[in-house]
């Protein structure tokens, strides 16, 4: 009898036989949730700890058991002995603060027009950078945990005097003893403290009704308008430069604030047309009616249709107010005049001006607006083809046009629900295919995806995200429109931000967009300037490119720990959990 295992029929179906048991059996193998490290010898050297975190299993949440890469994906992955690592070493003390784009030691060789040198200037060639991991404070201590930390910060975690003493009058933050900040909720235009100010201003701005969600403070100072704005539910996005008004983002950010450094001057903000519901400056020291009216333009730019601007200060209220700002008279009505025709000019309407604060709104969209720039000579729409396309582009003389809409009740790029409903509804650039390759259905199957990986990091954290500018989807639009906050960002440069800012960084995937585009251990060097002494990285990405990631941070000296992903240990995404206990 002829042997059957010699036809090439019989040999593929056994062949096929046993792959399909032996994944049977392995995809059924039972793992515990919790593992020990083996003891080492008593001559072995201190190993390198891995990140406890406190992932409970529940009843629907599966956790991923420790992830050995050899039998799953027959990737050999080596252990390096820690006397053949090449640690990074620490940056010297003076870097405790440092800012490789805002760096006061280049400002000479700038330009001081309008106020350029104070724009991101950052390290282009390797050689240029910073190859060392920047120190904490002599003497830091773990910020107040949240809401706490919006009335309090420790002295030695931003050991700053200036602003307690310049600003003393003001009541920005004061230094109670020798180790205390404490911040009462005063500002240039509000001393007396912040509510009473905000109460003037929600007399006219619904701020209750659940339509305001995201705002934009100008000149932020230590971003007291942005902490109060929270118990109304509203994020704010809080900028100011890097000037004489020492480390007031620092203040704001260590109070657990959105903040950022940067100013108007030269390029477009980074941040998507249409985003934010209230725009703010007080007393922000702001140019608005110089240069065309460019910089009051930008506002118009990044508010949503039907959007409020707030202004206090010169020039508002001038008539009772000239004499304390030791400022003319008739310069400060001229001055407001200006201002009153450009907002007119944007097709912006006043609606209130009332005390300190006046209060104009912009239109929902741009049909009588059309008909009446026809009979200005300026300013004019622009016709830049994606108002969203802002990373080092320059700021121009005109207004950004509005969607196009058929009815002049029709809201330009459509409707939004109100706050919290807007979270999880698919917002009007999805609906409307304004971006590509991203539906209603894939928002919503994706929603659901981040809320169980979001269970799984059992991490709850009001977050600023940032969306590369060069990604493949611009969807930083889309998360304005959900009601979230965040920035533009290149991950090859360094954030507009001060060290320790985050307590939480989350990287899906950038490390395969950025492996050929820059070195990757200048992302991982900057990932750990900006984030916080007991903060977390997490990384999720391809096997391939955790491999070379967690070399780098052996190097760093970083505590770890490696997951599955969601599709289980044969799919190559994985997770690597990074603590920061240094």
């Amino acid at each position: 009898m002829a042997n059957p295992l010699k036809k090439p029929l019989a040999k593929l179906l056994l062949a096929a036989i046993l792959v399909s048991l032996s994944y049977l059996l392995g995809s059924n193998t039972n793992y515990p949730n919790n593992y020990s490290i083996p003891e080492r010898g008593r001559g072995s050297p201190p190993p390198l700890q891995c990140l406890q975190l406190n992932f409970s299993s529940s009843s629907h949440v599966r956790i991923s058991p420790p992830l050995h890469f050899e039998p799953s994906h027959r990737l050999h992955f080596p252990q390096e002995p820690q006397q053949n690592l090449q640690f990074f070493k620490r940056c010297p003390q003076n870097f405790t603060n440092y800012m490789p784009c805002h760096d006061p030691s280049l400002e000479n060789n700038l330009s001081e027009e309008r106020f350029f040198y104070r724009e991101r200037h950052c390290p282009k060639a390797d050689e240029e950078r910073v190859k060392c991991l920047v120190p904490k404070p002599a003497g830091y201590q773990r910020p107040f945990p949240w809401p706490k930390s919006k009335e309090l910060a420790w002295f030695k975690n931003v050991p700053f005097k200036k602003l307690t003493v310049f600003k003393k009058s003001q009541n920005w933050v004061r230094l109670q003893g020798d180790d205390l900040l404490v911040f009462p909720g005063g500002g240039t235009s509000f001393p007396k403290g912040v509510n009473g100010y905000v109460d003037l201003i929600k007399r006219v701005v619904p701020l209750k009704s659940g339509k305001i969600r995201t705002a934009l403070d100008v000149g932020c100072g230590v971003a007291s308008f942005g902490a109060a704005l929270m118990d109304y539910n509203i994020l704010t996005m809080s900028f100011a430069p890097l000037d004489v008004h020492e480390a007031q983002v620092q203040f704001a950010l260590e109070r657990g604030l959105p903040a950022m450094v940067g100013l108007l001057s030269t390029y477009q903000l980074p941040y998507p047309s249409r985003s934010f519901d209230v725009a703010h400056c007080s007393r922000c020291l702001v140019p608005w009616t110089s240069y065309d009216g460019l910089y009051l333009m930008e506002i118009d730019r990044v508010l949503r249709p039907g959007g409020y601007w707030v202004l206090s200060g010169p020039p508002i209220s001038w008539k009772t107010s000239y004499r304390g700002w030791e400022r003319d008279a008739k310069d400060l009505q001229k001055e407001q005049i200006s201002l009153e025709n450009l907002a007119t000019r944007l097709c912006w309407k006043k609606i209130a001006e009332r005390g300190p604060i006046a209060v104009w709104r912009k239109p929902t969209n741009h049909l009588h607006c059309i008909q009446k720039l026809k009979a200005l000579k300026s300013p004019t729409f622009c016709v830049k083809s994606d108002p969203d396309a802002v990373w080092y582009t320059k700021m121009e003389p005109c207004i950004t046009p509005l969607p196009m809409v058929n009815e002049i009740k029709d809201v330009a790029g459509g409707a939004l629900e109100k706050w919290p409903k807007r979270l999880n509804t698919a917002p009007p650039r999805i609906r409307s295919g304004f971006i590509e390759g991203i539906t209603v259905k894939s928002f919503n199957e994706d929603n659901q995806l981040w809320k169980k990986r979001v269970s799984h990091y059992r991490i709850i954290l009001e977050s600023l995200f940032s969306v590369p500018f060069d990604a493949k989807h611009n969807t930083l639009g889309i998360l304005y429109e959900r009601g979230l906050i965040g920035t533009y960002i290149d991950w090859c440069e360094a954030f507009s931000t001060y060290p320790r800012t985050y307590d939480l960084i989350h990287a899906d995937g950038v490390f395969s967009m950025y492996m050929d585009k820059c070195d990757i251990v200048y992302i991982l060097l900057e990932m750990h300037r900006i984030l916080r002494p007991e903060g977390a990285i997490i990384i999720r990405d391809h096997v391939d490119i955790i491999v070379k990631v967690k070399g780098i941070i052996d190097r760093m000296r970083l505590n770890c720990q490696l997951l599955h992903g969601d599709g289980g240990r044969f799919h190559p995404e994985k997770i690597l959990l990074v603590h920061n206990s240094l």
